[in-house]
């Protein structure tokens, strides 16, 4: 079948470079890099955190009531 792709200028003259080296076609080379894709396990999926969000996401900030000095002191007390 023949068909029309776009390919990046200097990618196909490394192709070509390639077929020549090997003693082969572009097409062979083209055709073997898609089997090789194409056969290629599919990745894996990206890991996905669990959810280990506590309380109901609903209820107020718990940090709003409080102001930057009075958040300071509760997490440093004397070392701050």
């Amino acid at each position: 079948m023949k068909t029309t792709v776009e390919i990046h200028d200097a990618l196909l003259l490394r192709a070509k470079r390639h077929a020549r080296k090997n003693g082969t076609t572009l097409r062979s080379v083209i055709e073997d890099g898609l089997r090789r894709t194409l056969d290629e396990p599919e990745a894996q999926k990206p890991y996905e955190w669990p959810d280990l969000s506590v309380g109901d996401p609903s209820d107020p900030w718990p940090l709003d009531d409080y102001s930057w000095p009075e958040l300071r002191e509760l997490i440093y007390g004397d070392r701050g």
